[in-house]
């Protein structure tokens, strides 16, 4: 039983922290709310009530994954690069105006839609590769770079569209509409899922393979789980961190211009969507592994979708459904919940271990 624990900690961690949280949202929805029983099928059950509630889970889901990965591989690295908001920002609304310059020459609609997400990419790479090499090359802080280049993005992102590719008819501030041979198929009925978050699957089990089954994804590991002994080892540290910060750029970059594709069909976030900050809870909560960031990303959709429903249907402040949200998160991220039961199973592990081979007498 105790092996099976050690072996199974970081699992059961987490589900003791989701019943917890959820065990308290549940008391707070009691206090606040005066018919708690209806306010709690709302926020639990109330995501699945219908298909499109369903969907809309998966909808929200699918940018969060985007930016879960970007986040995920320069923080195996130990990189804090916590720019993917800005990517994903920026990188849309460029890849937006190229769509836009490039539509007149009638494309096919499949080699269009390559041509605009590659655009994006590769944007995205580039806007990553800034903070990648000012850290490598002069030591600049990670933290301090990226969150100044997300408001650079920002900035950049709203000239772009306001001055140069603005729909004025729109009566707001947004970009023309794309060529509908260019939209990303919504392919659910009653749903906006659409092919994006086929390709953000894709892009997890891409980031998975390459950070467990390539040298450098190796090389990123090992420098995040010992620079010095990385740098003496011979691995070209200076390379890993560029690198690391280009390809989780190029992730949130794709993401960025899927979601621009697959739902809005237009450039018109007038704020920054808080994409990138998501992703970063869930790659917190997944352990930078891209599968559990998948799955990280469905559950903290489950939760924003419950919560709206509860707003919507009950008496329940909208401030206390982030108040719930925010319990169930902190629980689950908590790295010393529980520690002290694992310090205690190891501790008796050993010494059975130690027992049964007779190294005691």
């Amino acid at each position: 039983m105790e092996k099976f624990v050690l072996k199974y900690f970081n699992l059961i961690r987490t589900i003791i922290a989701i019943l917890i949280g959820f065990a308290v949202s549940v008391l707070i929805l009691v206090i606040v709310s005066t018919s708690s029983i209806e306010s709690i099928k709302y926020l639990f059950l109330g995501p699945f009530m219908s298909v499109s509630r369903i969907g809309n889970i998966v909808e929200l889901a699918t940018p969060i994954i985007f930016c879960g990965i970007a986040i995920a591989i320069p923080f195996q690295a130990s990189q804090f690069n916590v720019g993917a908001e800005g990517t994903f920002f920026i990188s849309a609304a460029f890849g937006t105006a190229f769509a836009l310059i490039i539509q007149k020459l009638n494309l096919p609609g499949f080699i269009y839609i390559v041509l605009v997400l590659t655009f994006a990419t590769l944007f995205g790479g580039f806007w990553g590769f800034i903070p990648g090499y000012l850290k490598a090359r002069f030591k600049a802080n990670m933290v301090v770079l990226t969150l100044m280049l997300n408001y650079a993005a920002y900035f950049l992102s709203i000239y772009l569209i306001n001055y140069h590719f603005r729909d004025k008819s729109a009566g707001f501030l947004t970009s023309y509409r794309l060529p509908e041979n260019i939209f990303l198929k919504q392919f659910v009925p009653n749903t906006r899922i659409h092919i994006g978050f086929l390709i953000a699957i894709a892009s997890v089990f891409i980031a998975y393979y390459f950070l467990y089954h390539t040298t450098l994804g190796y090389e990123i590991r090992m420098v995040g789980f010992n620079f010095h002994f990385a740098k003496y080892s011979g691995i070209d540290v200076f390379k890993v961190i560029v690198l690391s910060s280009v390809i989780g750029g190029l992730f949130a970059g794709l993401g960025g211009m899927a979601e621009v594709m697959g739902i809005h069909r237009r450039f018109l976030w007038q704020s920054l969507p808080g994409y990138g900050w998501d992703g970063v809870v869930v790659a917190i909560i997944g352990k930078n592994n891209p599968i559990l960031i998948m799955f990280a990303s469905l559950f903290l959709a489950y939760l924003r979708i419950g919560g709206r429903v509860l707003n919507l249907l009950s008496d329940v402040p909208f401030e206390m459904v982030g108040v719930i949200e925010s319990i169930i998160i902190l629980l689950i991220t908590a790295e010393a919940f529980l520690e002290n039961v694992k310090y205690r199973i190891t501790v008796k592990e050993a010494e059975k271990e130690v027992f049964k081979n007779g190294s005691l007498s």
